[in-house]
Order: structure tokens, then C-alpha cells, then sequence
């Protein structure tokens, strides 16, 4: 059994003989599961023969087995890809998500296929069905939360060794109407949080001359033009389906890096590192890829690193294999596995949520900050310093003085209860 989808919505795994096995998660679970039976029956029952076909279902567990449908396509003529969706609105249903991540190939018999039809809509029968990128808002439950305040910082250093920096951080705050970005050292108010999200990010880039610098930028900047729209859709009494959001962001990132490495014979192997952090109330909501990293530093104590480093020793270092303290010196500790870019063919970012509550912090941070610091050494650098404003400046001055040999970047994040 192998297991090619693992997200907070859903599992994908795919059998030894081929079979497809789904099982539905997290928000709406239930109704996106009754969905995507109700319309795959719909569409055998038409004769329509590139989806895939259902086997079995099991409501209690939300798991529905399939056959396959090939592999996912990378690259598809635009009007080809539209002509698929056409074609299945000829058998009654109306693929709510017509994008090529949704299109499969099978090799048996040269076919492009659909897949996944939990927001899709029967024509026909005109069902209610959440449009691709957004879901209905849950119904409120009785109850006021407590209001909250954001405090951040931000730095970034160049180093002792390196000629240029090409790290770079970005504080963003985001409504139906407007962007804004935030300085390095900032304050969000309950009022502020309840029209606006924030979203803070660090990228790492890397590359030949100067081609690592602006793969880091190019990061930034596609983040800020794509994230605003989709707040839109807020005023329309809908939310923002965030996991799907941030892949398809890491992707289109990823396609900007490859077709400037493609073209530019000074942007050749250009890519880099991305985590990122979505603040909503009560929850935060993370991307990454790369060895840049995002820590959760909870009021009760301790540090948990959210992220997984996409890296071989960052493997060995979860399996066991090798400790923190050999994973700093390890040879191969700074090639990557994965990244934005970098010639990569595909990406696959990490996501996922974390609920949050007054006192707790974040910090994003570039692999210059954590080469030569230890994850439980964090919590008590950053106690030692008493003011908030300070606190991304401190961890990075102690990251440039134990070592100083890569650009170090660090964003924290607390989380504050407004007084009365």
C-alpha cells in the first residue's frame, strides 16, 4: 500500500492492484464524502468512462475505494484541459475545480481521466455544492472568544561570510479589499484581526551570483499578489479552503522558478526554501518546503517544530537514525531534497493547522538561525529577552555569533488577551 495523499482533509492510498483507497477528514468530511458517491454513481450510471469507478464505501469511516485512473499530468494544452471539463458536463456533472490537478493520464488506453468530485455539482439535479476554492461558513456556536492581539518582529542578517543576503521576510495583512504590508516590529488588534488576516512567511533562496536573492524575492512577490483576491470571496459569506490554497501558491511559485531557470542562463538551477504561516482567529494555518523552519512555542512550555526539514539528514534525524547534535555536522546537512524551483519537477508542500491561545508564540526562521541552535535552547534565548519587539533581533544575533556562515532570518509571533 502506498500512500500518495496525506493532508488534513484527506488520506489517499493506492493498493498493490491498483485499487484507490480514500478516506475524508476534517471539515465538512461527511457532506464532501456523500458527495463525491452521490456523483460518481451519477456518472457510471451515464457510462461515462474517464472517472473513476466506485467499488466500495464505508460511511462510518468516510472511506471509498475506486479504481485507478493513471497518473497525474504535468503539463496539458489549456484548451485540451478545458475540452475535458466540457465533456463531463455532457454526462450531467459540473467539475466545480477544472484545473489540470484534477486530470489524470491512463496508460492502457492513452486516456485523459477526471478525479475528484467532492465539490462537484450534478447539472442536472442543480445540487448545492461549495464552489473550488471556498466552503461555507461553519455555524456559529454560542459564545464570544476571547479577543486577541498579534505581536510580531522581524530581522534578517547578512552574516559574517556572505557577500549578499538572500533571505528574505514578509509580514502581510490581507481583507476582501486591501493588502498591507506590515513593518518589521508590529501590533494587531482584536478589531484588526476580526476584518483582516495575517500572513507571515520566510524564504531562503539559493542559486548562482545573484539568482539566489531574487528566487527568495519572487517567493515574496507572488504571495502578495495572489492571496489578496481569494479574501474576496470572505464578503460572499464563504471561507477560504486553506490547505488547497497554499498548495496551489507553492505550485504556481514553483512553476514561476522553473520557467525563469529555464530561460535565463544566470537564473539556471535558481529555487528556494518557503514556510509560511496563515493567522485566522484561534488558528493558524502553515505551508513549507525547503529546511527553512516554524516552531509552535506553547504558553504551558516546551517547542514543537512544526515543519519537517526536506532534506536527507532532516530524514535520518526523524527516523532516529542520527541526533540533533550530528545532524549540525553532518556532511550533507545543507543539501535538500526538495525546494521551490531548483529544478525540482514536482512539490509537494507540508500543511497543516494549529489552533493557538494567549501566550503562545511562533517563529519562522531560516536555517542561518538554526545551524548552530538547538531546538530546546530556543525557548530560553528568547526568554531572556523581555521585550517583544526585540525578540526575532535577538535569536538572530544569536544565530550570526555561534556561527555567522549563512544569512539568518527569524519572524515571532505572540499571541497576547486583550485587557478589559
Amino acid at each position: 500500500m502506498i500512500t500518495v495523499k496525506d493532508t488534513q482533509r484527506a488520506t489517499v492510498r493506492v493498493s498493490f492492484d491498483g485499487q484507490v483507497i480514500k478516506q475524508f477528514l476534517g471539515p465538512k468530511a461527511s457532506e464532501r464524502f456523500e458527495n463525491e458517491v452521490r456523483v460518481l454513481r451519477h456518472l457510471e450510471s451515464r457510462g461515462c468512462d474517464f472517472v473513476p469507478k466506485l467499488l466500495k464505501t464505508d460511511p462510518k469511516t468516510l472511506t471509498m475505494v475506486t479504481t485507478s485512473c493513471g497518473s497525474r499530468v504535468d503539463h496539458l494544452d489549456e484548451e485540451r484541459c478545458r475540452e475535458l471539463f466540457e465533456e463531463l458536463e455532457e454526462y450531467g456533472v459540473r467539475h466545480e475545480d477544472p484545473e489540470m490537478r484534477n486530470v489524470t493520464y491512463r496508460q492502457q488506453d492513452g486516456r485523459f481521466c477526471l478525479i475528484d468530485f467532492e465539490f462537484a455539482t450534478l447539472i442536472d439535479q442543480n445540487s448545492p455544492v461549495a464552489p473550488p476554492d471556498v466552503e461555507p461558513f461553519p455555524e456559529g456556536g454560542s459564545g464570544e472568544p476571547t479577543p486577541l492581539s498579534l505581536f510580531w518582529s522581524g530581522h534578517t542578517d547578512q552574516g559574517s561570510v556572505r557577500k549578499n543576503n538572500e533571505d528574505v521576510f514578509l509580514g502581510l495583512a490581507i481583507d476582501a479589499n486591501d493588502v498591507r504590508h506590515l513593518g518589521r516590529i508590529g501590533q494587531a488588534s482584536p478589531e484588526t484581526l476580526a476584518h483582516s488576516d495575517l500572513l507571515f512567511a520566510v524564504s531562503d533562496g539559493m542559486g548562482g551570483a545573484r539568482s539566489g536573492e531574487f528566487a527568495s524575492r519572487i517567493a515574496i512577490e507572488k504571495i502578495t499578489r495572489m492571496l489578496p483576491p481569494l479574501l474576496k470571496q470572505r464578503s460572499k459569506g464563504f471561507a477560504i479552503r486553506f490547505e488547497q490554497t497554499l498548495e496551489v501558491l507553492f505550485s504556481e511559485i514553483h512553476k514561476a522558478l522553473l520557467y525563469l531557470g529555464s530561460s535565463y542562463e544566470e537564473c539556471k538551477g535558481m529555487g528556494a526554501t518557503l514556510s509560511l504561516c496563515w493567522f485566522t482567529p484561534g488558528e493558524v494555518h502553515f505551508a513549507h518546503i525547503g529546511d527553512s523552519r516554524i516552531y509552535h512555542l506553547p504558553v504551558s512550555g516546551g517547542i514543537r517544530q512544526l515543519t519537517e526539514d526536506d532534506s536527507h539528514v532532516g530524514w535520518l534525524l526523524r527516523t532516529g537514525a542520527i541526533r540533533e547534535r550530528e545532524a549540525k555536522t553532518h556532511p550533507r546537512r545543507n543539501m535538500l531534497q526538495k525546494a521551490l524551483g531548483a529544478e525540482n519537477q514536482f512539490v509537494a508542500p507540508q500543511t497543516g493547522s494549529v489552533s493557538f491561545g494567549s501566550g503562545d508564540r511562533f517563529l519562522l526562521c531560516t536555517d542561518g538561525v538554526t545551524d548552530a541552535i538547538y531546538n530546546d535552547q530556543i525557548p530560553s534565548i528568547l526568554a531572556e529577552c523581555p521585550q517583544t519587539e526585540s525578540l526575532a533581533h535577538r535569536l538572530v544575533q544569536e544565530g550570526i555569533d555561534r556561527s555567522g556562515k549563512d544569512n539568518a532570518t527569524a519572524v515571532v509571533v505572540e499571541i497576547e488577551r486583550t485587557k478589559p
